[in-house]
């Protein structure tokens, strides 16, 4: 699988976990360079507190388009920093 946006690759896994129709990516399948740490965070009742990136390539922004859960719940411990994406960010 791959997360592409702006015909960039952004990560790159066969190992993705998918959760309710998301592919959750291995963090060591992001290229980190596009990625910076966001503040925003949001509660899943079963997953735990989610934290979010902010995705730029060149001179765009996509704006909290990433998410991973550093310390998830018990029931979702296998996505640990797993990342997933939304807001336009192709998954293939």
């Amino acid at each position: 699988m791959k997360a592409i946006w702006k015909d960039v690759i952004l990560a790159e896994s066969d190992l993705t976990v998918n959760i309710e129709g998301n592919h959750y990516f291995p963090p060591q399948s992001i290229n980190r360079k596009f990625f910076t740490d966001s503040q925003t965070h949001t509660r899943c009742g079963w997953k735990g507190i989610a934290s979010y990136y902010t995705i730029k390539v060149n001179d765009d922004i996509n704006q909290d388009s990433a998410w991973y859960y550093p310390e998830p719940l018990n029931k979702a411990r296998n996505i640990k920093n797993y990342v997933a994406f939304w807001k336009g960010i192709k998954i293939e």
